[in-house]
């Protein structure tokens, strides 16, 4: 793997001028600018489709008969990202395990805090198996605050009775909006993105109203009993770090078959960026290899 690579990421990271805490307009701006810069593969198609009520993107890869449904949540600390804006990274998870990928426009804080995400994430995946998707067919997928909502939204789904998915990937879960995580300490500075000062704003503005340790909210602080298969990955230079690790002990103590993958030297969902980084490209890879298996059974 390149130092030279995870060195340029990092810079590059270090000079955006997208911040969290600024105003979530111009931060929405910015964010969808960034993520449009960043062409899609030539076989990468994204049409506006829908869940029941749930607005969604439906991307899928030009040629392929995908055999299975990636229902995916993206990030943006639950106050920015759109669903089509996902597609790279997203696409890239469904070219592994032959699925198209249905990535879900939940409602963003401010304007819609919490219980508003869930809401949409659930209804989402209800609508899916209402479409007659098999639950053996689905992988749940997020990354950061909706590799969160994913959790929260498997949650609620088997307190509802509904059938558990084949799996869910996890990309450097935003999982504790208590930010007490030991690596928002020891990251800070390390990672180019992300301070817990920084972060406190969108928790303000997601959990207005709600306890931020709310299961639901943080689901380090849930049940997981009786999920499907998790696979989390995370890098060692985030603050978000220790996120992933308590999410994947939480998981094991609630006897949840769980795999925790970190890579070395890599910012927060470093996945996104594949074609710079060698080390991207490896660990969609190994989900593809973790996941198939999964849905083959």
């Amino acid at each position: 793997m390149s130092v030279e690579q995870r060195e340029a990421l990092d810079a590059m990271l270090r000079q955006s001028p997208l911040a969290v805490d600024g105003d979530v307009h111009e931060q929405r701006r910015l964010f969808a600018e960034m993520m449009s810069s960043q062409p899609l593969a030539a076989d990468v198609m994204v049409e506006t489709a829908a869940l029941g009520p749930v607005p969604t993107a439906e991307i899928t890869i030009a040629g392929s008969v995908p055999r299975h449904v990636v229902l995916y949540f993206h990030g943006g600390v639950y106050a920015f990202g759109r669903a089509d804006l996902a597609a790279d990274l997203a696409s890239e998870i469904g070219r592994r395990i032959d699925a198209s990928v249905i990535s879900v426009e939940y409602r963003l804080a401010p304007e819609h805090p919490h219980p508003a995400a869930v809401d949409d994430a659930v209804a989402a995946y209800d609508a899916l198996l209402d479409r007659g998707v098999a639950p053996s067919a689905i992988v749940v997928a997020g990354e950061s605050a909706g590799a969160g909502l994913a959790v929260a939204t498997l949650v609620v789904a088997r307190d509802r009775g509904l059938p558990m998915p084949a799996a869910a990937l996890l990309m450097s879960p935003w999982a504790d909006l208590t930010l007490t995580g030991t690596t928002m300490d020891s990251r800070r500075g390390i990672d180019p993105q992300f301070t817990r000062e920084r972060l406190q704003r969108a928790v303000a503005d997601y959990a207005v109203g709600h306890d931020p340790a709310a299961p639901l909210i943080s689901p380090i602080f849930a049940d997981l009993a009786g999920l499907p298969p998790i696979v989390i990955q995370a890098g060692s230079r985030e603050v978000l770090l220790d996120d992933a690790i308590r999410l994947a002990q939480r998981a094991a103590d609630d006897d949840v078959d769980v795999t925790l993958d970190i890579t070395a030297g890599v910012p927060h969902v470093f996945q996104a960026f594949h074609a710079l980084l060698d080390e991207g490209a490896a660990a969609l890879d190994r989900a593809g290899q973790l996941l198939l298996p999964l849905l083959d059974a």
